[in-house]
Order: C-alpha cells, then sequence, then structure tokens
C-alpha cells in the first residue's frame, strides 16, 4: 500500500501522522496520507512565497509553455489518473476519463488567455501625464478544492494561477487526495518551478484554515459548500476571493415544453457523478399538464441506470463519496416521504454492491416548497419534482430559495424564457438545456445575495480575478 506525500518546494515530503484513503466503492483502505498540521501548512506557505517573485518575472511565453507542457502530461496520463479518480472518489472510469480530459483542456486554455491579457493607456486632465494600467499577480494564492471534481475543478484555479505568475498553497479534500498527488506529480513532471504550487494533505479545518486566515498568503480560492464558504470568508476577510459554492436549481418546466427533451437533461443533471455536481438538478418544477408524462420519462430513464462498481464496465453510476454526504442524502429522501411525496423510483441504499454508498438512483412527486429536499442543497441522485399552475407561482417558487447558482428553463415561449431568466437571481440560467450546462470559457458562480458564492471562474475572468491592476503615471515636462 503506497503512502502518499505532500509536496513543498519541490519536495516530496512526509507527516509523522497519517490518515486512510478509503475506496467508497468497498470501504477498503487503499493508501495513506499525511495528516499535515499548521505548521506544515506555514512551510508551504513560505515555500510559496519564496518563489512567487522570482516566477511572477518569467516571461509569459515561459509560463504559457509549462501550462502546455502539463497539458500534455495529462493526456499521456490520462487512464492511469483516471483509474485513481474511480478508485477513490468513486465514478465511473468515462466520466473519470472525461474529467482528466477537461483539466488538460483548462491547463491549454490558460496558456491560450495569458497571451492575450492586456493594460491600457488612459488620458489624464494632466497633459504632463502619461498614465497606464499593467495586470500584475496578486501574490500567494490559498486554494482549496473539493472531491466532487477532484481533478477538472483544482484546474480551474492553479492553470490560471501558474499563468498569471501566482504562487499557490493548495490543500485538497481529505477524501480524494490521492488524486491531488497524481495532478501534482504531472505538474511536476511539466517542469515547474520548485514552490510555485505546494501541495498540503491534510483537514480542512487544521491546514484549510492555516492558509486562507494566514497574512502571507494574498487571494483565496474556494470551491466547495455554502457553510465552509462562509468560514473561509469570514477568516480570510480583507482578501480578494474566488468562492464557488453550492447550488439548487431549480428546473423548470413549462407546459409547452419539450418534455422529453426536458426529462431528459433533467435526469442527466441529477444523475451525472451520482448527483454531486454544484450545478446539478437540485429540484424540478413543472407545470401540473405535464408533470405526470415529465415524471414517468424521468422514471424511465433512472431506471436505466447501471449502479455498481465505478471500475467496472458499463457502470454508469458509482457510489456516493462518503458517508456524511450519504446520510444527508437518506435523510432528505426519507423526511421527503414522510411528509407526503411519492417515491416514483429508487430511494434505497444497496450495500449489496459494496458499501453502504451506494444509493438508486431516485424520483420523487408531490415535493413541497416545506420539504427539506426543495429547500437544501441533496448532492445526491436525486430528482425531486414540485407543480405550479401558472408563470406567478413558478416564478415564486424559482425565488423561494437561499441558493442562485444555475438554472434551466423549458419552454418554446422565448419572451418568457428570458423574463425569467432575467428575473431570477441566479448566476447561470441555461434556456431548454441541463442546469449543469457549462464550458470552461465561460463564466460559473452564484448570484449576488445568494449562499452560492462570490465572483466568477470561467476563461478570461478567472486570470483577471487572479491578477490586479496597477496604475502607472509618467511625469513628462
Amino acid at each position: 500500500m503506497e503512502n502518499w506525500q505532500n509536496y513543498i518546494g519541490g519536495q516530496w515530503v512526509s507527516e509523522p501522522e497519517t490518515m486512510p484513503a478509503i475506496s467508497p466503492a468497498n470501504g477498503e483502505t487503499i493508501g495513506m496520507l499525511p495528516k499535515s498540521s499548521r505548521e506544515t501548512a506555514q512551510r508551504a506557505i513560505a515555500a510559496a512565497r519564496a518563489t512567487q517573485g522570482s516566477w511572477a518575472a518569467t516571461s509569459v511565453w515561459k509560463r504559457a509553455e509549462i501550462c502546455e507542457a502539463v497539458a500534455t502530461k495529462l493526456d499521456e496520463r490520462r487512464n492511469e489518473i483516471a483509474r485513481v479518480v474511480s478508485l477513490e472518489q468513486g465514478k465511473p472510469l468515462a466520466e473519470a476519463i472525461a474529467e482528466v480530459t477537461k483539466a488538460a483542456s483548462g491547463f491549454r486554455l490558460a496558456a491560450s488567455l495569458v497571451m492575450q491579457m492586456r493594460g491600457a493607456t488612459m488620458p489624464a486632465e494632466d497633459p504632463r501625464k502619461l498614465v497606464m494600467t499593467i495586470r500584475q499577480p496578486r501574490g500567494v494564492y490559498a486554494v482549496v478544492t473539493p472531491w466532487n471534481f477532484p481533478v477538472n475543478i483544482p484546474v480551474e484555479y492553479l492553470a490560471p494561477g501558474i499563468a498569471t505568475g501566482n504562487a499557490i498553497v493548495w490543500v485538497p479534500a481529505p477524501t480524494t487526495s490521492m488524486c491531488a498527488v497524481m495532478l501534482m506529480r504531472a505538474i511536476e513532471d511539466a517542469g515547474l518551478p520548485p514552490g510555485v504550487v505546494n501541495l498540503v494533505i491534510g483537514e480542512g479545518a487544521t491546514v484549510g484554515d492555516e492558509i486562507v486566515s494566514h497574512p502571507d498568503t494574498n487571494g483565496i480560492g474556494f470551491t466547495g459548500s455554502a457553510l465552509t464558504g462562509r468560514r473561509i470568508a469570514e477568516r480570510g476577510a480583507g482578501k480578494p476571493m474566488l468562492l464557488e459554492l453550492g447550488g439548487n436549481g431549480p428546473v423548470i418546466v413549462f407546459e409547452d415544453a419539450m418534455v422529453d427533451r426536458a426529462a431528459e437533461a433533467a435526469a442527466r443533471g441529477a444523475f451525472l457523478n451520482a448527483g454531486q455536481v454544484c450545478a446539478a438538478t437540485g429540484r424540478v418544477l413543472a407545470h401540473r399538464d405535464i408533470a405526470d408524462t415529465f415524471a414517468r420519462r424521468v422514471v424511465e430513464i433512472a431506471r436505466d441506470v447501471k449502479l455498481g462498481d465505478p471500475l467496472h464496465q458499463g457502470t454508469t453510476m458509482g457510489p456516493l463519496n462518503n458517508p456524511k454526504l450519504a446520510q444527508k442524502v437518506r435523510e432528505q429522501v426519507d423526511d421527503a416521504v414522510a411528509s407526503g411525496a411519492k417515491l416514483l423510483a429508487g430511494g434505497k441504499v444497496r450495500p449489496d454492491l459494496g458499501s453502504d454508498l451506494f444509493f438508486e438512483p431516485t424520483v420523487l412527486s408531490g415535493v413541497t416548497r416545506s420539504m427539506r429536499i426543495n429547500r437544501e442543497e441533496t448532492f445526491g441522485p436525486v430528482v425531486p419534482i414540485l407543480t405550479f399552475d401558472s408563470e406567478a407561482e413558478a416564478l415564486d417558487l424559482a425565488l423561494d430559495s437561499e441558493y442562485g447558482l444555475s438554472v434551466g428553463v423549458f419552454t418554446e415561449n422565448m419572451a418568457r424564457a428570458l423574463s425569467f431568466a432575467e428575473r431570477i437571481p441566479a448566476g447561470i440560467v441555461n434556456v431548454n438545456g441541463a442546469s449543469n450546462y457549462w464550458e470552461l470559457h465561460l463564466p460559473f458562480g452564484g448570484g449576488s445575495g445568494t449562499k452560492s458564492g462570490l465572483g466568477r471562474l470561467g476563461g478570461m475572468l478567472t486570470l483577471e480575478a487572479m491578477t490586479e491592476i496597477k496604475m502607472i503615471s509618467i511625469h513628462r515636462e
């Protein structure tokens, strides 16, 4: 059994205390991980601080070249890394391969976009002044990432951070830290100078808290739960932040929608990665006239899902990643049924498949607004269906949420679609498409005043967020 290590200042280093990596598919220990201390995190910050200035002074061409080299390494090791993702995270191998492929694309995108970053010259009231702006890296970035996409989500921060001249201290989720090591090995072998990216494995409350609160980190990137995001915002107060947090839909299906398309999109958004997606189909609002037809089609799709070992050929859904999440999903489904919702498909744990983390793809009808499964983020393979009778009621249900990440609206009436898109305080609205549609170069983030985050990831927006504008004026006599 391999002992996995931290990566600090260009060296792989062990920690006196360790913790097990557990396979969600069978509960077996598959590796031993360092359980790092605050002192280890501090050493990583010091290593990043020591190298950041020289990395910022490195030419943009060289930084882009290394990003391209990382992408090549990821392509070369796609199957090897994907196998570790399936083993440790639990997603089917085909989904894991797609994730690693997208991660390589993320490094190539950063390499391309950093070459396009621009400053500007600006007019001044004083005719003797020449005024210009330049973009510079913020310095040392604290990056904390989740377990649901353990390769691609880190790349959303690491690639732009590397490309723009920042140094990074990265704390991955403990339950997918083997995946993080696989990504770090590819970055190292691409020729990144020591100290530019430092990997610290451990518990978020210890090492994650240390890097976001430490005075020698200059910016924060975090993807994860709304609760943890709020804590990070408090602990890192005053630093620029990118916080990509939770979501809860909704997907709104009007009476004139193409019902089959809406059902397939909603099911895909709920069952991809076992529903462990922040932009998943958190809840469905279906017009009463088509709700039964819609539900029947989603049930058919749910019954076609092949739940099983993520490394087995033919599996289309693996287990949930961890016991805490599995308990939450079970509790929300049980609460809905006890409160009057009808279980149309699934709803059961399948320990016979290898562990208590296998949860059947589930469809519920008769869900009401007061139920937990409507009000909270589920993060599991569940499609809860509420009904409405009018546009006003649909809008009221959509607005009755603390979240505002992504929404799907299905209708053939484009005026209505645009009206809803403009009025719902979400960062993303997809018309006649799944709520989880996104591409790497597009804006991704939550609506203001909601629990879904702060700032925007995606393409040039991330590079701009990880840099700051400096004004320079030159006096001419």
